[in-house]
């Protein structure tokens, strides 16, 4: 499941809405819908991720937060280092043959370490 997927499964499941009518009310099937929720499908586009922040009436911060989680939602992802240190392909191939038995520990102590050094980066600007 992708952070989107969750995000979705839990303002749909808080509201007591079913799959089926999340999706007749977006113009989707619920087979798409369902992929959505299970991390099986690409991450919206932008109108669709619009329609479901208007169908959930979130605003502001949830809204933005809705927005930035199907950006960073993408289940199959592809990193291209052609060109880059191979450092870089280095840290792309062990991640991609590990990532699967990191547990949730490693995995948030992993995004918070990549996090904070692209945070510091942004800071110290160009």
């Amino acid at each position: 499941m992708t952070p989107f997927a969750r995000r979705v499964r839990e303002l749909r499941q808080a509201r007591g809405v079913s799959q089926k009518d999340m999706a007749a009310a977006l113009g989707v099937t619920p087979a798409y819908l369902s992929a959505l929720e299970h991390g099986r499908r690409s991450p919206p586009n932008w109108a669709m991720v619009q329609k479901i922040i208007g169908y959930f009436n979130v605003i502001w911060d949830e809204a933005d937060d809705l927005q930035r989680l199907a950006e960073l939602s993408h289940p199959r992802v592809v990193v291209d280092t052609a060109g880059l240190p191979e450092r870089a392909t280095a840290i792309a191939n062990l991640l991609a043959r590990n990532i699967a038995d990191l547990d949730e520990k490693e995995l948030a102590r992993l995004y918070e370490t990549l996090s904070a050094i692209l945070n510091d980066r942004r800071r110290e600007g160009p």
